[in-house]
């Protein structure tokens, strides 16, 4: 294995527990935890782990409050939103561990796509417009007395909605009042885009790429185009959990470590392919999953694969550290679209939740460089870059925003204050 002669975290006879039940979805970004079982990562640092594949997030939310599961692949949102009551009183939930960046695409039907490309061909043109051609869908369609069109997203504080939101507000959509929006687990997307009953989605692989091999939609972007190299999911367990079992919680993390360093080297992409394809896991045919997991990417099944390689990213670019700062810019989407109250302490929840000490740890213990800052601005770099500030020299992915906006984690409520600028742009656009 990688770690070498290196011992396990949890040392001989640490574990406060050593039998785990781990939740997961049928998505791509579960390749972690899965490698981390069929690698033998888990076991190496004197866990028996059983993976068990939930339906969807609310049902992973659930099955973590109630004790049913140990820990869980989670939305990036769902720790937050968790400790903070959003959707109801929760047990708080922390994370430790980034189970990756980017993931997610926004796919269409092949009627709308048609409609969009007939209302506006320039717009049609590039990933980072094709919001606009929407939005002259949508005048169409309310000049004419129809209703409001679907789009789903798979969960209220989700990636995928602020992604879809983002994407559509830019346009001068107003994702509030414009579209309805609706939450479907992952695997039921590409069914219901095949029965007419919504007309787009946002959501992670193979859910749009199996869109494509079907033949029932096209993809308009990736979630990498929105945003470079953005968070995506994260392992949790509850508060209660971590603190009853700080030396098993940590071995988990290093297990994970370990299991994405693998997973994200090259020569080891076409096994984890066929891994997570399994009829447990994944579900889904390897060619589908292959597409986004080994750097192609397909918009429609009548185009050419393009090469995307950092599509799905889990251990490059400081992929596995809990990034305060990406707890901060959730939040901002939070309070911009209702969700929160804007007086909310970004800084004390951020540092509440995302357990960088957790994870510090964990990888210490491996001898794995990490960032000595818990915060780091996002969009000013369009290409590869170092961070210096950390134990060892980080080589570091783009952070560009596809409408050019930054994000400063240390001033959120100025960040929020430049959409309404931006949005006046997005009205002249058209």
């Amino acid at each position: 294995m990688s770690a070498g002669a290196r011992p396990p975290v949890g040392g001989t006879g640490g574990l406060e527990k050593s039998a785990l039940t781990l939740g997961m979805v049928a998505l791509t970004d579960c390749a972690p935890l899965v490698v981390a079982l069929e690698k033998g990562f888990f076991a190496r640092h004197g866990l028996t782990v059983h993976l068990s594949c939930e339906a969807s997030w609310a049902t992973i939310r659930d099955k973590v409050a109630l004790g049913a599961l140990d820990g869980a692949q989670m939305l990036a949102g769902m720790p937050l939103a968790a400790t903070l009551d959003i959707g109801g009183a929760q047990p708080d939930i922390v994370t430790a561990f980034s189970m990756d960046l980017n993931g997610n695409a926004i796919t269409v039907s092949n009627a709308l796509y048609a409609r969009m490309c007939a209302a506006d061909a320039a717009a049609m043109r590039s990933p980072a417009t094709t919001a606009h051609a929407l939005r002259r869908v949508i005048d169409e369609d309310r000049a004419a007395g129809r209703p409001a069109m679907t789009f789903a997203m798979v969960f209220p504080v989700s990636t995928h909605n602020y992604q879809l939101r983002y994407w559509m507000a830019a346009a001068g959509i107003d994702p509030q009042r414009d579209v309805r929006l609706v939450v479907i687990p992952p695997a039921h997307m590409v069914a219901n885009l095949e029965a007419g009953t919504i007309d787009g989605y946002c959501v992670g692989e193979p859910w749009n790429q199996r869109a494509v091999e079907w033949g029932v939609g096209r993809v308009l972007t990736t979630g990498y185009e929105l945003w470079n190299n953005a968070p995506e999911k994260v392992f949790g367990v509850t508060r209660a959990w971590a603190e009853a079992h700080p030396t098993t919680h940590r071995a988990v993390v290093a297990a994970l470590i370990e299991a994405a360093r693998w997973l994200d080297a090259a020569e080891n992409r076409a096994e984890v392919v066929d891994m997570i394809a399994a009829k447990h896991y994944v579900n889904a045919p390897p060619a589908v999953v292959g597409q986004s997991m080994n750097g192609t990417w397909r918009y429609a099944r009548d185009t050419a694969p393009v090469a995307m390689p950092d599509f799905n990213v889990f251990y490059r670019y400081a992929a596995t550290f809990p990034w305060r700062s990406h707890a901060v810019w959730l939040l901002t989407q939070m309070v911009r679209w209702g969700q929160l109250d804007p007086a909310v302490d970004y800084r004390r929840v951020a540092e509440s939740v995302y357990r960088c000490e957790v994870y510090r740890a964990a990888a210490a213990a491996l001898g794995i460089a990490t960032p000595d800052e818990d915060y780091k601005a996002e969009g000013a770099h369009d290409g590869a870059w170092t961070l210096a500030s950390a134990s060892g020299p980080m080589a570091m992915g783009a952070d560009r925003f596809f409408d050019g906006m930054r994000f400063d984690p240390a001033r959120p409520a100025e960040y929020l204050a430049g959409f309404a600028v931006h949005a006046m742009g997005a009205a002249a656009f058209r």
